[in-house]
């Protein structure tokens, strides 16, 4: 009798409260207040902090159309209201709030009816508008700390109270479709899908303008609980079917929002019990485009715009809802991985690595390698063990078929590879910035006996000797040779005695300057005294292929060394174009300088200097023809062809490939190491298709001839 009466006061005491929210709210909810005890309902806050819900970033090629991958750490995108349905819309309001469109963000009469039964010891009911959801929702996100978001999401009284107050002054500031818009592009519709944009996308491929009757409801119907209603599990399936056919539907036809007929169409229609996966990352990326999007990421993750730890910048990527177009050229990414794949298998030791770098800028055109930009299974490895013995013994295992190491970048735990005489270019400009003309000749010997010192037990000293003796790869390669011929040929002995004319330490110092990274430890100490590192100008230092794309580009953008970069424009979510990532650009040598060498560079590519005679000088002598435009670039290889790179370039790309073993660099390769001039060939032809051709620009007579 005692809990009847009691029940019976409250009744009386929330009647009142009804009849004077109407006039009254705010007095009304004060007397709530009272029972809910802390401060008064006056005291309580009523402006909501701005906040941002995460979005996604969306990352394109270069075309702005193509879609690479998204980051989110929720898979949300806001939409305007005009683009949603007005299925969903009724929908959503038939589900949560019928009575959205008459109360003033709180439904006096719900939380009486509420109060009451859950007074009663009957099943829990709530009383919360939407309005009131999305208030919930808002203070979750704009939470500062955990405590925060605990106070916001917490089942209480002083959270139903404060949320009341602030749905009041909402209610003041905002129309009801601002509201709404705002609630279904915060609302969690499970498996991952936060907002409707992600909800139509997950559950039904398409977007929330095309939302069909039976789709809209049941996406409504699954706010209240996203885990129980999931439709992808039998007990969900069976709830949400029930839901939406017996409450949201119906509801819908009760507020006039459809027809009987529409709702009957509606029931028929089907409830998906699969979803879309929604890919994230780079692990996500299709087709050949991983290494790529690897790059990318790591670019963003070393940029100071998006925050000063590496936290806050992967939160920004995951999070800000930035458009970035990058500048990945889909057509020659494909083509490289095409030419690649022609020439070499994945499941093989040996790697092909491409990079292309556009001249003038530093886009990052291509990034292709023989390999699968993926996570092996450890509990289905694909990957052999390691053909490093050390690393075999510890059963590491390689990296192929499958990696997300950056082998063809650098970073982590690659510092690259030894390129070999691809580096004589770095000698050749040192040269010419000291005045040695391209027809400076060394009459030169198979074996030349240098002033750099070695250990004199080294395969390479000089006889009886500490003295280093370079030899180069055949008797042919002796007798008089200029820039434009030794460099056609590749001649070590002509370039050795050119680097003790112009001094190692110049030559490591144009290296840096065209942006030679050593990211090896070892190399970094000889680069920080490098006077008597002879060994330099033949290819001894380890580095990548967009390292060395990047240095020869320097050559065709007339001196100007380009930092690489991934970006061709990123937008933020507000439409503010933003300028990191646009390409950066110093003078690393002068014009006069950059084209000299790039005159000597045209012989080891079968194309003619301007100023000079190749003299049929060169050593990928099939590059020019094969490629149909003005060239310029050079082989090299190592000992043993441990590794063999080829480096191509026009006035518009330039493509540096390597072929080594990334897992045991210092294994001699028994295979063909011009399989790594196929694919750079091809790989550049296929780039330049249907474009024109642009000549270089010569030299002047004076670094040409001495004046």
């Amino acid at each position: 009798m005692r809990k009847n009466a009691t029940s019976l006061l409250i009744c009386g005491l929330l009647g009142g409260l009804v009849v004077a929210a109407a006039a009254f709210p705010a007095a009304a909810i004060s007397g709530l207040t009272a029972k809910a005890g802390g401060d008064s309902f006056d005291s309580l806050p009523s402006e909501l902090k701005d906040y941002s819900s995460p979005q996604i970033t969306r990352v394109y090629a270069s075309d702005g159309k193509t879609l690479i991958t998204q980051f989110y750490d929720e898979f949300r995108s806001d939409v305007p209201l005009k683009d949603i349905s007005t299925n969903m819309r009724a929908a959503i309001v038939a589900a949560e709030d019928r009575n959205f469109y008459k109360h003033h963000g709180v439904d006096f009469k719900g939380v009486a009816r509420a109060f009451v039964n859950n007074s009663g010891g009957n099943a829990q009911q709530g009383a919360s508008t939407l309005t009131m959801q999305y208030v919930r929702m808002s203070l979750a996100y704009s939470a500062t700390n955990p405590q925060e978001i605990v106070d916001a999401t917490k089942d209480t009284p002083k959270r139903k109270i404060t949320e009341m107050k602030y749905a009041l002054q909402v209610e003041k500031e905002l129309t009801k479709d601002q509201i709404l818009e705002r609630y279904l592009n915060i609302a969690p519709f499970g498996n991952q899908a936060y907002g409707v944009f992600a909800a139509s996308q997950i559950y039904f491929k398409k977007r929330p303008k095309d939302l069909t009757v039976g789709e809209a409801a049941m996406l409504a119907g699954m706010v209240k609980a996203p885990t129980s209603f999931n439709p992808t599990i039998a007990t969900g399936y069976t709830q949400i079917k029930e839901r939406r056919d017996n409450y949201v539907i119906p509801g819908m036809v009760t507020m006039g929002s459809i027809t009987q007929a529409q709702a009957a169409a509606a029931l028929k229609e089907p409830i998906p019990r699969q979803v879309t996966s929604i890919g994230n990352g780079c692990i996500a990326v299709a087709k050949s485009w991983g290494f790529f999007c690897d790059y990318f990421y790591r670019w963003w993750m070393g940029q100071e715009t998006f925050g000063a730890t590496a936290y806050d910048r992967e939160r920004q990527l995951k999070s800000g809802g930035y458009q970035v177009v990058t500048s990945l050229d889909i057509d020659a990414q494909n083509a490289a991985r095409k030419r690649i794949s022609e020439q070499i298998s994945d499941n093989t030791r040996n790697a092909i690595l491409l990079a292309g770098v556009e001249p003038g800028t530093g886009r990052v055109r291509l990034l292709a390698a023989n390999r699968k930009y993926k996570l092996d299974d450890p509990a289905h490895p694909q990957n052999p063990l390691s053909p490093n013995p050390a690393l075999r013994k510890q059963k590491i295992r390689a990296s192929y078929p499958n990696t997300t190491n950056p082998l063809i970048t650098g970073g982590g735990d690659i510092d690259g590879y030894q390129a070999g005489s691809v580096f004589k270019m770095f000698t050749m400009v040192a040269a010419l910035e000291a005045g040695v003309p391209l027809n400076h000749t060394i009459n030169t010997q198979v074996q030349y006996h240098s002033h750099y010192p070695v250990e004199a037990d080294s395969p390479s000293a000089c006889a009886g000797t500490s003295d280093w003796c370079p030899k180069n790869a055949g008797a042919k390669e002796a007798g008089p040779y200029n820039m434009w011929t030794g460099f056609g040929m590749s001649v070590n002995t002509y370039f050795v005695p050119l680097e003790e004319q112009v001094g190692a330490d110049k030559v490591v110092a144009v290296a840096k300057r065209f942006g030679v990274q050593f990211r090896n430890s070892q190399d970094a100490t000889y680069a920080k005294s490098a006077a008597t590192w002879g060994a330099f100008t033949l290819g001894v230092s380890a580095s990548t292929p967009l390292d060395m794309a990047d240095a020869y580009a320097t050559l065709a953008g007339d001196g100007m060394y380009c930092t690489p970069t991934p970006i061709q424009q990123i937008t933020s979510a507000d439409g503010t174009k933003l300028d990191v990532g646009k390409p950066a650009c110093t003078k690393a040598t002068t014009p006069d300088v950059a084209r000299a060498a790039l005159d000597a560079a045209r012989c080891p590519v079968g194309d003619a200097a301007q100023t000079g005679d190749c003299h049929g000088n060169a050593t990928a002598p099939a590059a020019h023809g094969q490629i149909g435009h003005p060239v310029y670039g050079k082989t090299g290889t190592t000992d043993a062809n441990k590794t063999s790179s080829l480096i191509v370039g026009t006035t518009s790309l330039v493509i540096a490939g390597y072929m080594a073993d990334p897992d045991y660099q210092n294994h001699p390769d028994p295979t063909n190491h011009y399989q790594v001039n196929g694919a750079v060939i091809a790989t550049l032809a296929d780039a330049l298709k249907g474009k024109p051709k642009v000549q270089f620009k010569p030299p002047t007579n004076t670094l040409a001839y001495g004046g």
